[in-house]
């Protein structure tokens, strides 16, 4: 192609992860040509294997549920928590909410590798290797200036544009939408391990969150894999990372070591893969849509790991996109801030709310408790299953008041 030829498409999608691949493939469901941009090359490398059941719906729409299921992933039906000596656990097969109650934990590279391959099976054209270099969105539709991989530069005018470029963000950058998180600037140290847990040590069909002993702001992540590894990883205030000697792998094991039960659990761990650290991953934007775009995922805003939100939060924000751009080419006038923003901004808050009390200590309190009806375990179940957006839940639509009625409970 030459530089004088634009090419036209439908819908243009910045970024082959998982917010990308969705809305590829429910756009694809519904017959709208799309085009997805990866700058790249898949497999590759991702952190958030943890998945949530409310995402599984989203994979089911899509038409890779299959694909998915086929790939081998260690199954997941729960959360389990521990925190000084203190454990408890959540069965998302028993939660508030209707809809799945089980998932997958997964190596993201294989995940994210196996729903592109979905996308494109079904006709979504996917160029790896080719990175977005500027976006023009003041006309009737954006064009998008694009780097190949031998270095020529290419236009692309779309009828539509998503960004589902995650912490690259590609047109918060670009468009200059970058706003406050909000949220103070967190570090993740984690890598992956060969992790030797005897049989019967570890429920391997649950994520494990731990807590420091002394830090109720500082917890852990252990992701059991199926093949015998995990993904091992400690989430703390950047400055108090920072205070550890070391690279990252010494601070790491250094900070495992604090926390005995996990410590007694990876003692015969092969610690085989450098540790690598993400710092101010928090991130929010001024606006979510524009003249001719919508941001999805992490692009937009991405909270905190505590919870894993992240990808269901991708996925639902794929969904709503998909869904208002099947109206929108079907000729009918499109509302984004009242179709797409408001319900995609509606769970993230329930979940905001959430890591806010999770870090204050408050949430922690309540989990562990021991008189907690069993009612209310199954409402916060539903939440950390995904389910954020279930206006029948009372934690949904009034998580903040809920969450401040039960810490006086607990107090008292």
């Amino acid at each position: 192609m030459t530089s004088e030829q634009v090419e036209q498409v439908d819908v243009l999608i910045i970024g082959a992860g998982p917010a990308g691949s969705v809305a590829a493939g429910l756009l694809r469901q519904r017959g709208i040509q799309v085009l997805v941009l990866e700058k790249e090359t898949f497999p590759r490398f991702s952190i958030g294997e943890s998945l949530l059941p409310q995402s599984m719906a989203y994979i089911e729409a899509a038409g890779m549920l299959q694909a998915v299921v086929e790939a081998g992933f260690q199954y997941k039906n729960g959360a389990a928590f521990s925190r000084a000596g203190r454990h408890t656990a959540f069965d998302f097969r028993d939660k508030f909410s209707p809809g799945w109650g089980t998932t997958y934990q997964v190596q993201r590279a294989h995940f994210d590798d196996v729903l592109i391959r979905e996308a494109a099976r079904q006709g979504a054209e996917v160029r790896f290797r080719h990175q977005v270099l500027a976006v023009d969105v003041s006309g009737a539709r954006p064009l998008v200036t694009v780097q190949a991989p031998d270095g020529a530069r290419y236009q692309v005018s779309a009828g539509f544009l998503l960004d589902a470029s995650g912490f690259g963000r590609v047109l918060p950058r670009l468009l200059q939408l970058e706003s406050p998180s909000g949220f103070p600037v967190r570090s993740a140290l984690f890598t992956h391990v060969e992790d030797r847990i005897p049989s019967g040590e570890f429920d391997r069909n649950k994520i494990l969150i731990s807590v420091h002993p002394e830090h109720v702001d500082v917890w852990y992540w252990t992701i059991p894999f199926s093949n015998g590894r995990c993904s091992q990883g400690v989430v703390a205030r950047k400055e108090f990372l920072d205070g550890y000697a070391g690279d990252e792998m010494a601070r790491l094991r250094t900070l495992v070591g604090e926390e005995p039960g996990l410590a007694r659990l990876l003692a015969d761990a092969r610690w085989d893969t450098p540790a690598r650290q993400i710092a101010g991953y928090s991130a929010n934007v001024s606006s979510l849509w524009g003249n001719g775009y919508a941001l999805l995922g992490n692009a937009g805003e991405f909270l905190d790991p505590v919870f894993s939100s992240g990808v269901t939060i991708a996925f639902k924000s794929a969904s709503l996109a998909a869904d208002c751009l099947a109206r929108r080419f079907a000729g009918e006038a499109v509302d984004w801030e009242a179709e797409f923003a408001r319900p995609l901004k509606a769970g993230v808050d329930c979940f905001r709310t959430f890591v806010e009390a999770w870090y204050e200590g408050r949430f922690q309190k309540l989990i562990f408790h021991p008189d907690a009806t069993d009612e209310i375990r199954r409402m916060i179940s539903a939440i950390l299953a995904g389910y954020a957006w279930d206006r029948d839940n009372p934690f949904v639509t009034e998580s903040r008041r809920r969450l401040n009625v039960l810490e006086q409970f607990c107090a008292d």
